[in-house]
């Protein structure tokens, strides 16, 4: 049975209208224009500007179908305005029943109200397919300018503008924040602001603060949107600490063991966030936190830390990453770390041999305290005996469904996300309200500042020669290329082609290469190769991209630069340097640049910190793109931006926790107005 906000329109319209996320009338109410259009006043057809949206009127002086050069439908109306008053109508695709219209309306003696832009045809003035309508007496013109919608196939302006106009007079738009507060901070009632976005006089059409949203009724629908997000996030974070988790209570010290055997010493930072984490292990509720840090700054000992407490408390930790690559650095680190002090590591991944794999399985469910591996973890058929602690790696790449996967293996597990892509404040504040954060913010000490240079892809023999002098002096290279084979489309060096170029320009040199398309095996093999320093040069696609650990390995090339993200080329610069030795990272790019590109080539040269690049990545990039596949689980902003609003973020997130403290039958009904159903994903 429909509710009562359901949308009315036929079942087509309303499948159809659910592709835009239209389910009910609050929908439709919050469903804004992405511009507008000026139907408030005629213009005589002698002075109507060519290429201008205009609104004209005329009579129709003739309608011909014409056969050449191809089948189309020219209407010439005239507004008799003096020299210049003629114009045609062309229609390269129209119906019979449209020809008949027109045919009667010219007999008539109809006027008709026409809205596009004139162009200089062959023949004269004309207007392609302009919007029409043919007028019975002296129809009124429009006192407010026309919304244009975001639509989807198979729905028209004009059926969305019928909805929108019916759902604003159903809906219920009264004020849901307390007037007096939004007087305070300069923020419009609800049902002004949405009724002037929908329909505004025309004097605004060429106001700047419309156009860029900065209008102080665009200002109320941001706020109140970022508000919805806010109470969201806030309330899947409270809920999550009303369920129970294993209290990790260490009995033996491992973790003062595993410090006491590091042959180095942990950092301020690491100190600091590891004393975060060991404190939510010890809470009742599960821990939900984020742990965030530059490339190399030394995360993953601190995930160690975290999983020695739930190991020494008696229970097993998951550890999940997105690539077998990454894995297994994450395993080999791992073992060599806690397998002295007694611990039992696992690896377990999906390349493995099925008798193999269902071992590994069973091992898990029994007697494996620390379990390493990709996906299979969250297969059918392993089940963990008593997890108590899940860590999840590059956690982005994992959409909310495998994240929740992973936390149904065990009885509200603890869960430790790791990103090596750093956040910007607003993104994390708005984004990430749900979860606590942890920043590394201080790199190791003897780490070398890795150089950037860039190079034109005309340079490419300087570029190599310079790979044969650090293998001389006894270094190992990367050369990281976009693609494995040669593409039609995308004219780049493919890893294949670059290893074969490679191998005969350097044929006294080891070149490797790898690449995703490789058995599980043969990666391994390649890796412990060039780990060992049996290879000189490795050529790879981006699997090396993050995890990978060679402290000899000091030159970093980077075929078709431009082709890569911000924080992809941060993460491919971070694979070097991670030793005492000067390295370098060269960009090799491929001329002429776009605009865009050479923005981004620009921000990775100028900056090393993590946190300046990722802050002009949010910018070149948006939201959206930036936090990847955790936007499957977060609702994302259609109208407030980041950078722009961050006033309005801040305010937003202090309201929420009013709110949700003091008033909570308010936060559920705004809530409810911009999520409606849709608050369960999430919980991720």
């Amino acid at each position: 049975m429909p509710t009562a906000d359901a949308l009315d329109a036929p079942a087509a319209i309303r499948k159809r209208l659910q592709k835009l996320g239209l389910q009910r009338r609050d929908d439709l109410v919050l469903h804004l224009p992405l511009r507008y259009e000026d139907e408030t006043c005629v213009t005589a057809i002698a002075d109507a500007p060519i290429g201008v949206p205009v609104l004209v009127e005329g009579r129709l002086v003739d309608l011909a179908l014409r056969l050449a050069p191809r089948r189309q439908l020219v209407a010439r109306i005239s507004d008799a305005s003096g020299d210049g008053s003629v114009l045609d109508l062309r229609f390269l695709s129209f119906y019979g029943s449209q020809q008949r219209a027109l045919e009667n309306a010219r007999e008539r003696g109809q006027k008709l109200r026409i809205f596009g832009e004139i162009r200089c045809g062959f023949l004269g003035r004309e207007m392609v397919h302009p919007r029409y309508r043919i007028l019975s007496d002296d129809e009124a013109l429009a006192d407010s300018l026309t919304p244009v919608y975001p639509t989807t196939a198979g729905v028209s302006q004009g059926v969305l503008r019928r909805l929108i106009a019916g759902a604003l007079r159903a809906a219920d738009l009264s004020e849901l924040l307390d007037e007096d507060w939004c007087s305070r901070h300069s923020l419009l009632p609800f049902a002004s602001a949405v009724a002037l976005l929908h329909a505004p006089p025309p004097e605004l059409l060429a106001a700047t603060a419309l156009q860029n949203r900065s209008h102080a009724a665009w200002r109320r629908v941001k706020f109140d949107e970022l508000l919805a997000q806010q109470l969201s996030l806030r309330r899947a974070y409270l809920a999550r600490r009303q369920k129970g988790a294993p209290v990790l209570l260490a009995a033996g010290q491992l973790a003062d063991r595993l410090q006491a055997s590091l042959p180095f010493a942990l950092t301020g930072a690491q100190r600091r966030v590891a004393a975060e984490v060991a404190a939510d292990l010890l809470q009742p509720y599960p821990m939900q936190r984020l742990l965030q840090g530059d490339v190399g700054c030394g995360k993953t000992i601190v995930a160690a830390l975290a999983a020695c407490q739930a190991i020494d408390a008696g229970y097993q930790t998951a550890f999940m990453a997105p690539t077998e690559i990454l894995a297994e650095q994450h395993f080999l680190k791992l073992r060599a770390w806690l397998e002295p002090l007694g611990v039992e590591v696992l690896w377990l991944v999906g390349s493995l041999r099925k008798s193999v794999k269902r071992a590994q399985q069973l091992q898990a469910a029994t007697t494996a305290q620390l379990v390493v591996g990709t996906h299979a973890l969250i297969q059918e058929g392993i089940d963990f005996a008593r997890l108590g602690l899940v860590i999840v790696d590059e956690q982005h790449r994992f959409g909310v469904v495998q994240r929740l996967e992973l936390r149904r293996k065990g009885a509200n597990p603890h869960q430790l996300m790791m990103s090596a892509t750093p956040i910007p404040r607003t993104l994390a504040m708005s984004y990430y309200a749900d979860l606590d954060l942890s920043v590394i913010d201080e790199l190791p000490p003897g780490r070398s500042p890795v150089k950037t240079r860039l190079f034109s892809d005309a340079r490419r023999d300087e570029v190599i020669a310079a790979v044969r002098a650090v293998v001389a002096g006894g270094r190992q290279a990367y050369w990281v290329c976009p693609l494995i084979e040669e593409s039609a489309q995308l004219e780049l060096q493919a890893a294949l082609a670059t290893h074969a170029t490679l191998s005969a320009e350097l044929h006294d040199l080891r070149i490797g290469l790898l690449h995703g398309r490789l058995r599980s095996d043969e990666k391994a093999a390649v890796m412990a190769a060039f780990v060992a320093g049996e290879i000189d040069v490795l050529v790879a696609t981006t699997v090396i991209e993050v995890g990978v650990d060679v402290a000899n390995a000091s030159l970093m090339v980077i075929e078709h630069a431009e082709r890569f993200g911000l924080s992809q080329l941060h993460q491919l610069r971070g694979r070097v340097g991670r030793g005492s030795h000067d390295s370098v990272c060269v960009l090799l790019y491929q001329p002429p640049l776009s605009a865009t590109a050479r923005a981004r080539l620009k921000v990775i040269f100028e900056h090393a910190d993590g946190f300046e690049i990722a802050r002009q990545d949010l910018q070149l990039r948006g939201p959206g793109e930036f936090i990847g596949s955790r936007q499957s689980g977060v609702p994302l902003l259609r109208y407030a931006d980041l950078e722009v609003d961050a006033d309005l973020v801040e305010l937003a997130r202090e309201l929420a926790l009013q709110l949700l403290r003091a008033e909570p039958a308010r936060a559920a009904s705004h809530l409810r107005r911009w999520v409606g159903n849709r608050e369960e994903l999430l919980k991720a």
